[in-house]
């Protein structure tokens, strides 16, 4: 047999990539604009306020005493394993299905419903809060919503809602975020297709009934071919969960490696047509997104409560730990991003549920920034539990002390910094996203393949656009003491719009000095996405703290945005002053082995194995299959 791999050029790839965003901006889109100079407070306030919705309110106080009295998450943590009879306690509540249509046996909850019951199950069990959450923010619930027939919705909805199990499978031992190398197959025969390949970490994966399948079909006569997604029954013959994954948090996480060999998948499973697999895969993540920060948010909430619990307990030279400076400090940073992460997540949530705003930039800075601001949070509690933080729940309440395990939450938080989307791979997606207004009337100018006639109509288009955009970026309402209505916040509003405008100046400086090589400076990109990621935190704060009148929250977001605009102070130097050259050039040395001597004086690595594991097609040979069945209720 020969390894499956599919060899594929920088240029071919992202092509791929390329086909599968979408291109248009039908809607208007407030981190667009943001990008653009342009802080469009317009867009986000005042605040949303979404209708009360009784029937959320009861699910949300039943899904909280179950999970809070029924739930084991210290057990769940020890045991690797989240008991069948909790898998049938969230079924008996509908929260397997909590997206899914009322007309398909769910509950139809809004997004930020959605988001507040993961954020309920997440603080007890963060494992349950990734089961629910890939089970139908990219399982195969979305996708179907999105993208499904009406026979498709009407066969598998009512199955996944009554608490069978689904997973989606993108993923394999070489292919990651670039997809254009995928080597899963689906070859058309009669009635349908023939699936081989292998899928790695399929969150949910030992335990899913119905997966959600990314497979490469040929191009023939007739056919577009592409990368497509398959509705694939979990039982179907040729199915083998090869191995059960673990991690370094998520302990109760059902992850696998699963193998397809010859499955035959109907013609009539295949979501939205061949070669539309990737644009499913990226519109079901704009959504899908919302939901780990959901879960990061309730981790940051638990934190702080853990923080000021014992932070007033413990003392140290004559007083509370948490009256000393250097541990307030830290207390103050945790609620006031926990405040931050919650005000930018219920607005996304509440502008995905009203459906008037395009807000996939705003889905990806709140997944990029809770992800990052969770993991800091996290870290410094256990920097105020000092040698407790670093201690197992389970070694505290032998001696008598809280079952607190700081050291888990930090663990389990770790993983989203890379699920669905890698910090690395959201910087250069909302990179992308937030120079398209200049790749539109000015790519082919920087672009070496484009012809001379191409390149003179994108002279005039660019001419046009900067000559009308560029004056807009000299003074604002932010210039002249404007969003008075914002009261007390207002200054933070009016240097957000100075921020904004100088983030679109920077942005600008960088592809005139650099033009087509700008894709390559990722540092660079980068700190511009979490500029602006800081900006929309800070718009998001001013809107929600204003609209609510309390003088706590306005507390807790003038903090936020004094500690938001001293971060943006850094990364702003950092855009013309760091060593982004010299890093790159001592990793190329390094690399081409020039620096080894510094690894002496170590018993090296283990070097059995590969660094990336090969797959060959054909039936598996492992031993025992790993997939798990929960029994009938």
């Amino acid at each position: 047999m020969t390894t499956v791999q599919r060899e594929v050029s920088a240029e071919q790839a992202r092509q791929v990539a390329e086909a599968a965003r979408e291109s248009e901006w039908r809607k208007p889109s407030f981190g667009k604009q943001l990008f653009l100079g342009r802080l469009r407070m317009d867009l986000i306030h005042p605040w949303p306020q979404p209708a009360p919705d009784p029937d959320a309110e009861q699910f949300l106080a039943t899904l909280g005493e179950y999970v809070g009295t029924e739930v084991d998450g210290a057990a769940i943590e020890r045991d690797a394993r989240i008991p069948d009879e909790v898998f049938h306690g969230l079924a008996d509540l509908g929260a397997f299905g909590m997206k899914i249509d009322p007309a398909y046996g769910g509950l139809g909850l809004s997004h930020l419903d959605y988001c507040r019951a993961l954020t309920l199950a997440g603080s007890v069990s963060p494992a349950i809060g990734a089961l629910l959450s890939a089970h139908q923010s990219i399982g195969v619930p979305q996708p179907l919503k999105l993208f499904g027939t009406t026979e498709q919705k009407q066969t598998f909805l009512p199955r996944l809602a009554a608490g069978e199990v689904s997973a989606f499978l993108l993923t394999e031992p070489d292919v990651g975020s670039d997809p254009a190398r995928m080597g899963a197959t689906a070859t058309p025969v009669d009635g349908g297709y023939r699936l081989n390949g292998v899928k790695l970490w399929a969150t949910n994966g030992t335990v899913a009934t119905l997966l959600v399948v990314m497979a490469m079909v040929p191009k023939g006569e007739g056919r577009r071919g592409g990368i497509t997604a398959f509705v694939v029954e979990g039982d179907a013959e040729g199915v083998t969960v090869e191995n059960r994954n673990a991690f370094l948090g998520l302990r109760g996480l059902e992850n696998s490696v699963t193998r397809f060999h010859d499955v035959f998948v109907p013609a009539d499973n295949v979501i939205g047509g061949e070669g539309q697999g990737l644009k499913i895969a990226l519109s079901t993540l704009n959504t899908g997104r919302l939901s780990l920060p959901a879960m990061c948010v309730g981790a940051a909430k638990w934190c702080l409560a853990v923080a000021r619990g014992w932070s007033q307990e413990r003392v140290q030279w004559g007083r509370p730990v948490g009256q000393h400076e250097a541990v307030a400090t830290k207390i103050a940073f945790i609620a006031a991003t926990a405040y931050g992460m919650e005000s930018m997540l219920d607005l996304c949530c509440m502008l995905a549920d009203d459906d008037r705003n395009d807000f996939r930039i705003e889905a990806a800075l709140v997944k990029l920034y809770g992800s990052e601001l969770a993991w800091q949070v996290a870290d410094e509690l256990v920097q105020i539990r000092g040698g407790r933080g670093y201690e197992s729940a389970d070694s505290l309440a032998a001696r008598g002390e809280k079952a607190i395990g700081v050291e888990q939450i930090l663990r389990d938080l770790r993983i989203n910094r890379i699920f669905e989307g890698s910090t690395e791979i959201m910087h250069l997606f909302i990179a992308r996203e937030a120079v398209d207004q200049h790749l539109s009337v000015a790519g082919a100018l920087i672009d070496p393949k484009s012809s001379v006639g191409a390149k003179g109509k994108a002279l005039l288009r660019a001419t046009g656009f900067y000559a009308r955009w560029l004056p807009t970026l000299a003074a604002g309402r932010g210039t002249f003491g404007g969003y008075r209505r914002f009261g007390p916040l207002a200054k933070h509003v009016r240097w957000a719009e100075r921020a904004a405008r100088r983030l679109a100046r920077n942005t600008f400086q960088g592809m005139a000095r650099w033009q087509g090589r700008l894709e390559h400076r990722q540092a660079f990109l980068g700190r511009i996405v979490d500029i602006g990621a800081e900006l929309f935190a800070i718009a998001a704060v001013c809107s929600r703290a204003t609209a609510s009148g309390r003088p706590e929250e306005r507390e807790l977001a003038d903090l936020f945005c004094h500690q938001a605009r001293g971060r943006i102070v850094i990364l702003e130097h950092a855009l013309w002053n760091n060593t982004d050259a010299a890093d790159v050039a001592l990793a190329r040395a390094v690399l081409a082995g020039h620096h080894t001597t510094l690894e002496q004086g170590i018993i090296p690595p283990p070097d059995q194995g590969e660094w990336v594991s090969t797959w060959t097609p054909g039936p598996s040979t492992t031993p025992t299959d790993a997939r798990r069945r929960i029994p009938p209720h």
